[in-house]
């Protein structure tokens, strides 16, 4: 099951996904976790932390699970 997680901007960048998705307790922590461990956006292998997404996109991380960014209005 995807879990949602809702953002109120037009974008969350990848690093600040991780936090609010409670994943990742500081900023710090989110440049080695993506060195280490597979993160996917929409399919797509991704390691950028300033990778932005948007309503709709998709984020699996192994291990962990599937989530899917929202707006607060469909959370």
């Amino acid at each position: 099951m995807n879990e949602k997680i809702a953002i109120n901007t037009e974008y969350i960048q990848l690093g600040q996904f991780l936090k609010l998705a409670n994943i990742m307790e500081s900023g710090g922590m989110v440049k080695l976790f993506l060195s280490e461990n597979s993160v996917y956006v929409n399919g797509e292998a991704e390691n950028r932390r300033g990778k932005k997404l948007y309503p709709g996109d998709q984020v699996e991380i192994e291990d962990v699970g599937t989530f899917v960014v929202s707006t607060e209005k469909e959370a």
